[in-house]
């Protein structure tokens, strides 16, 4: 397993890569690891965060159930700027509303996988990441999406 700090906008994130995959975004400092997977990573989250990049292509794997990889390709799916429900998740999955939240709260790649545009229905939602409603409020607004929090 190799692992890749980079500074944001949102504070240190380390990346974790193994077998040539992303695996896990986290906010904490950690290794300074180059391999060619964390370092286009790298690349593509720092053109993000300059607002050059809207979308990733990573190789990316989900170490996690069958269900929370549904979850998670789903929300790979929700295009930069927009946002879907819990409900309309939940609909599309044929699962709970909160099963659904909770597969948002066990998303391992924040941001790449960006669970921070699905809202509840008459809230924001929760954001399991550092920095919780605010960080995803940053980056909703990042993406322009502002307009659903006023």
């Amino acid at each position: 397993m190799a692992e890749r700090m980079i500074q944001t906008p949102l504070g240190p994130i380390t990346l974790t890569a193994s077998g040539g995959a992303i695996t896990a975004l986290d906010w904490r400092q950690g290794a300074c690891d180059t391999t060619p997977e964390l370092c286009e990573a790298e690349a593509q989250l720092d053109a993000y965060f300059a607002g050059t990049r809207q979308t990733f292509d990573l190789p990316l794997r989900v170490e996690a159930s069958e269900f929370q990889q549904r979850v998670c390709a789903r929300m790979q799916a929700i295009p930069f700027g927009d946002t879907l429900t819990y409900g309309d998740l939940a609909r599309e999955l044929g699962a709970p509303a909160q099963a659904i939240g909770a597969g948002c709260g066990g998303n391992p790649i924040a941001i790449i996988i960006p669970c921070h545009r699905v809202l509840g229905a008459k809230s924001l939602g929760g954001f399991s990441a550092k920095g919780g409603v605010e960080t995803k409020v940053w980056l909703l607004r990042h993406e322009g999406a502002a307009g659903l929090l006023i």
